[in-house]
């Protein structure tokens, strides 16, 4: 969300005593009511967190020491928990470790540690984002590879520990309880930086395929208010570089992305807007297609009839992809590797149905070519 816009007026330089006095007064009612207002929102942040702890408790049937007061963070709160004698010795070690991540020289271990659990621990998203200071760390963690990015300094070591701090993200970003929150706190944005980074070395392609696999995290699930906030960013770009210069997972889920942005018609309908974004798109799905005509990977040639099929949806854009739809997709050129993959097959048939001059043009969703 942007930030709302801060009218300043102009006042004049004198004030009567009355009307001093007067603004003074109302200064200090404003600073009453944003204190009040800011009061307000701990107490609910303390509550959901509550809530939380209260969760994990009841999901190993025992009680929180001081579940009716508001919380204090995990070196109080999830270390009085792991002391319960109720609790399993799993989740125990799952507390242990989110606490650890407030400590500089333990987080190393406990990233390390939670993000093998993440698949395991149904919980761990709600734990993460109202866990005390927990979200700081995991972007301080993030922040700090910055000055590492350029001049590229990443070593493995490095990659793999941001990484492991990227993984619990991309729990966080999964879970549909946390998505929204996490997208409102524009924590993708903080992504960025990876994924403009253009060393083909291993750390840098690692730390680009996790920083891809949280985006897709967050668009697997076909919400339009994933894809306006993505629409927002500089996502298809930075996705549309990596689906031409990077490695072949790393494509397979830039493309993943853009496909799915494409299934949005909120998304189709901005890509469309313009021929030059049209363009951009459309340049470099021809380019994986060249280029597939060598590598025949299934995995990618998948994506790219799904994306070119959605294309062909908008009416001026379906105008256009039958002057510059690639030729090795109108002709036998990917027969052999779609042999045994049915629904593909179906999709590139459709498409070029939806290419052929009889289909008659909807009045809706029209591609505007400025």
């Amino acid at each position: 969300m942007m930030q709302p816009y801060l009218h300043q007026q102009q006042f004049h330089t004198e004030w009567p005593q009355g009307h001093q006095q007067h603004h003074a007064a109302q200064h200090a009612q404003q600073q009453a009511q944003v204190h009040a207002q800011a009061q307000a929102a701990a107490a609910a942040a303390a509550v959901a967190q509550q809530q939380h702890y209260n969760r994990i408790a009841g999901n190993n049937g025992i009680n929180i020491p001081g579940s009716s007061s508001i919380p204090r963070g995990p070196a109080n709160d999830i270390g009085q928990l792991t002391t319960e004698p109720g609790i399993s010795e799993d989740s125990r070690r799952v507390l242990e470790w989110i606490a650890q991540l407030m400590k500089t020289n333990t987080r190393e271990t406990a990233l390390l540690e939670l993000s093998k659990k993440r698949e395991q621990v149904p919980e761990l998203a709600l734990i993460l984002w109202h866990s005390f200071g927990v979200m700081a760390s995991l972007l301080q963690e993030i922040i700090s590879v910055y000055p590492l990015l350029n001049p590229s300094q990443l070593t493995a070591a490095a990659s793999n520990r941001v990484c492991n701090a990227l993984a619990l993200l991309q729990c966080v970003a999964s879970h549909t309880e946390t998505r929204g929150l996490f997208l409102s706190a524009h924590i993708p944005l903080f992504l960025y930086p990876f994924l403009n980074t253009t060393s083909k070395s291993r750390p840098f392609e690692y730390l680009r395929l996790t920083s891809l696999g949280v985006i897709g995290a967050l668009v697997k699930n076909d919400s339009s208010e994933v894809i306006n906030f993505l629409l927002t960013t500089e996502i298809i770009p930075l996705c549309l570089r990596i689906m031409e210069t990077g490695s072949e997972l790393s494509k397979t889920v830039a493309i993943f992305i853009v496909q799915k942005i494409l299934l949005d018609d909120i998304g189709l309908a901005y890509i469309c807007q313009t021929y030059e974004r049209f363009y951009a798109v459309g340049t470099v799905l021809s380019n994986m297609v060249n280029q597939l005509v060598e590598q025949q990977t299934v995995r990618l040639l998948k994506h790219v009839v799904r994306c070119f099929l959605r294309l062909s949806d908008n009416a001026r854009a379906r105008e256009a992809l039958r002057q510059c739809l690639p030729e090795p997709l109108r002709d036998a050129t990917f027969s052999s590797v779609l042999r045994d993959d049915a629904a593909t097959k179906r999709c590139l048939a459709q498409l070029l149905i939806n290419l052929s001059d009889n289909v008659v043009e909807p009045q809706s969703n029209q591609l505007q070519l400025h």
